[in-house]
Parts: structure tokens; sequence; C-alpha cells
């Protein structure tokens, strides 16, 4: 493959680029939660960081999340309609989108504090990411990709249904032939890719969660924006369409019109310069 074949195939069969599909990422994915940036910006040796480069930045979620917290931030996408999302979702002056794959950012070298890439790295061809980052990061700066658990954990009756869609969704993928991208690249595998990539002298992986106020819609939202959209794959597996429809009664079963926690466990993989 060519060298940034292997992200944009994940990119033409995900569905991701499909008219309202990233609205509705957008709209029920969730944001790293301040934890989060709080521990990597310690790493990274200061409560504030200069710049910070999110790649793979999808609809610009983790890219927000750190416009209080940086002087720059700048989200990297491959993907036109996700940085159109992003760009009428960022009213911050100082977080900036640039339309490019994560391999070659065109940013100078050692000119940033903090890389991270927010549940997408398992999109990218490691080696060649990892390259680059070491590349824009200053000495002692911070590569970090995080990767939340799904499904998240709200009640134990919506969770096993949540759980059953889920399911369904990968059988149905492997009977059709239309993998996730997670295959090529397991996220299991991140730490192990940092370490032997020969760029961090320190790597770990650490564990922190975030509670986020949900209710129905937004479980059904969540499970609607795990891609493929499920009409890619219900049409051939009426097992995702009934399972699914099965999480949208449960949930509103369970929670009828109330506000519950939802918890977002985070699995992050960090690598210093």
């Amino acid at each position: 493959m060519a060298v940034n074949d292997f992200s944009q195939v994940l990119i033409g069969r995900s569905g991701y680029e499909d008219e309202g599909f990233a609205g509705i990422y957008d709209r029920y994915r969730p944001s790293p939660p301040e934890a989060l940036i709080d521990i990597l910006l310690s790493l990274a040796g200061g409560e504030r960081a200069e710049r910070v480069v999110d790649l793979g930045a999808g609809t610009g979620l983790s890219t927000r999340a750190w416009s209080s917290h940086a002087t720059e931030v700048v989200g990297i996408e491959a993907n036109p309609a996700m940085v159109e999302q992003a760009r009428r979702a960022t009213t911050s002056p100082n977080v900036r989108y640039v339309e490019r794959f994560a391999g070659e950012t065109g940013l100078a070298a050692e000119s940033v504090d903090i890389v991270t890439c927010a549940q997408a790295f398992h999109w990218m061809e490691p080696s060649l990411v990892l390259t680059e980052a070491a590349r824009i990061l200053r000495r002692g700066g911070i590569f970090a990709a995080y990767d939340y658990d799904v499904p998240p954990i709200v009640r134990p009756e919506v969770d096993v249904v949540f759980a059953s869609y889920f399911e369904a969704r990968r059988t149905a993928r492997e009977r059709l032939g239309v993998p996730a991208g997670a295959v090529t690249w397991p996220k299991e595998g991140h730490l192990s890719r940092l370490r032997e990539s020969g760029h961090f002298w320190f790597t770990r992986e650490f564990v922190c969660h975030s509670l986020v106020d949900t209710d129905a819609d937004r479980i059904v939202g969540f499970a609607e924006s795990v891609g493929p959209p499920r009409g890619v794959l219900s049409g051939a597996a009426p097992e995702v369409e009934a399972t699914f429809e099965a999480l949208r009664s449960t949930a509103r079963k369970v929670l009828g019109d109330r506000v519950h926690p939802m918890v977002v466990c985070y699995r992050v993989r960090v690598g210093l310069k």
C-alpha cells in the first residue's frame, strides 16, 4: 500500500463520510475528561501547553477539550466531512483544523508539547504516525493514544443489551467481510508499538474515567455513532437492526425520562520523547 492507503481504505468503508453521520458522531460521542488532560499536562512538565496537536481529530471532540489548556490547538483530520463538522462546532479562536493525514502534518519539527490521538490510532499506520509525532514533538513532549471502552457503563439491563448490539455488529462484519479498523492494528497493541518504535524513552499505560450525564436518547445516539452506520450492515444483517431496536426499547424502559450517570472508561498509552 502507498503511504496513506491504509487510512484512506478505512475512511472509505467506514461510512463516516455519509451525509449526516458526522453530526451524530459529534453530538453523542464523549469528550475526554479533565483528569486525562491534567495527567498529560503533568507528564509533559507543566500546567499548560503552548501547542497541542490532535491526530485523527474527527469532529474535534478531543481537540476542543484542550482549548482552555493550550495557547494553540491543531486538529489533523483526513475525512473532509469530519473536518467540516469540527469547524462548525468549534468556537474557540485558538483551535484550528487541517485536512491532512496524521503521518504528514506539515508542522515544524520540535514545535509541539503534546500530540494526542483520541479513539483513532487504530485507523493509522503506526510506524509512520509515530515517526511524525516524534518529529514534531519537542524534547520532553508527550504522545498519547487514548481510547474508551464500548459499551459504557450505564445500568446492567442497558449494558447487556448494548453488548448484544455490539456483538451482532461484530459477527455481521465478519460474515460480510467488512472488518473494523482495529482488526489490523488492535488497540491492545498500542503500548507495544510505542515501545518498539524507538522514539520514546519512557512509555506506559494508565486508566481513568469520566462521568457523563446521559439519558435514553444519548445511549441510543452513542450506539448509532459506532461506525459504520448501522444501515451499512442492517440490510444484509437484520440482527443488527433487531438488537439496536432492543437497545432503544430497553434504554427507554429502564431510564425513562431520567438523566443518569454514564461511566466512560479510558485506556491511555503514552510515550515521552
